[in-house]
């Protein structure tokens, strides 16, 4: 039994596609064809994840982290820093 299906564009290609999720608007959307095209191309070895340089807003330290933050979101730690965070 298949899911619902929900019409969308495809943000790589522009082509009309149908999704098995309801799109989110402001978010990009890729057909089939398009979304398989990324994933053979993230499985072959490519590193797709990039770390970003952020300033911890504990103690002020220049460290990396593998999601971009949200401004105004959630304070970024340190390692150093999150773990004392997490014993408490």
């Amino acid at each position: 039994m298949e899911g619902e299906k929900f019409k969308a564009v495809c943000s790589e290609c522009g082509e009309k596609c149908e999704i098995p999720f309801n799109p989110t608007e402001g978010r990009p959307v890729k057909c089939n064809d398009c979304f398989q095209k990324g994933r053979s191309q993230r499985d072959s070895g490519r590193s797709w994840r990039k770390d970003i340089d952020v300033t911890c807003a504990e103690c002020g330290k220049a460290t990396t982290v593998p999601f971009r933050p949200t401004p105004g979101g959630k304070p970024v730690l340190c390692r150093d820093c999150f773990g004392k965070v997490k014993e408490d």
